[in-house]
């Protein structure tokens, strides 16, 4: 009988353990799954044309970035599960945090190039360039310091402590560095996003539009808005993961979950905007092919 308990307890603590990275291991391929299918569609909407632009390449890039967060996180969470008594290499968990809590600083320069598209930096004074782009300068290199020194005490408990969860448990539970970040993160992009839906108010206000302008004008605001309440909400559920709980499995889903949204809100956009010039090309293509003929 005492034999029965045993084993029913070392089972019970076996799943226990592995539950929290196989989550991660479910969470992030579906995440991931998403990603794919999204970039597929990117080059398959996108131009010629489009493909040259900078926003094209700096979303290759994050989504090439949260690529190598989903292969990290399948690295460290697999092994805990197949092997989980044989720690994780510190290379690769350190690693695996570097892209969960750095690549959000890029994705939100990327909403921030929108701004671009009302202030051109060959038209537009530098003063006026000065007083739009400081503010989310300065947060976004604040929120680099800031990072960086939570990184580095991580880098430090992983000397004192034995295990991996121990590592997390211990960095995790109310940590300023973290808290910190995700308050400038909110910060920062609810700056973005405000001014930029300001300024094409003011703009499309003194200008009588034609119906098809007066709807692509609505359908920007509508993916404006929407690449901000979602990072927005999850912000603050991470933010309340990390001051009313001990445990960090729930947080880092919600970390990884915002990561990923945000990745996704970016490109959905792209993709958009993508599509709305193939639809052009091909109504240009349609226009012109008949005449030709004739």
């Amino acid at each position: 009988m005492s034999q029965t308990a045993t084993s029913q307890l070392i089972i019970s603590n076996f799943i226990d353990t592995i539950r929290p990275p196989f989550e991660f291991v479910v969470g992030v391929t579906a995440l991931s799954a998403c990603l794919v299918t999204l970039l597929v569609i990117l080059f398959l909407f996108s131009t010629h044309e489009s493909r040259r632009r900078p926003v094209f390449c700096l979303n290759v890039i994050a989504i090439s970035t949260a690529v190598v967060l989903s292969i990290l996180s399948g690295i460290t969470s697999g092994r805990a599960i197949f092997d989980p008594f044989s720690p994780t290499g510190e290379g690769i968990y350190i690693a695996t945090v570097f892209f969960a809590i750095f690549p959000p600083v890029f994705y939100d320069s990327i909403l921030l190039t929108r701004l671009l598209a009302l202030y051109p930096v060959n038209v537009t004074p530098g003063s006026t360039l000065l007083k739009i782009f400081i503010f989310p300068t300065c947060i976004k290199c604040s929120r680099l310091i800031v990072l960086s020194l939570y990184l580095r005490e991580f880098v430090q408990s992983t000397k004192i402590l034995q295990s991996l969860e121990q590592h997390a448990q211990a960095t995790w539970y109310r940590n300023p560095y973290i808290t910190a970040e995700w308050t400038m993160q909110m910060l920062d992009n609810l700056y973005s996003v405000s001014i930029f839906l300001y300024n094409l108010h003011a703009r499309t206000s003194r200008v009588k539009c034609s119906s098809h302008t007066r709807r692509r004008i609505q359908q920007i605001v509508f993916i404006s808005v929407t690449n901000f309440v979602l990072p927005l909400f999850l912000n603050v559920a991470q933010i309340v993961c990390i001051t009313t709980s001990h445990s960090f499995t729930a947080g880092t889903m919600v970390l990884l979950t915002n990561n990923y949204v945000s990745v996704i809100g970016v490109l959905c956009a792209t993709i958009w905007f993508s599509g709305s010039e193939w639809r052009a090309g091909e109504d240009r293509t349609l226009h012109v092919v008949p005449i030709w003929i004739g």
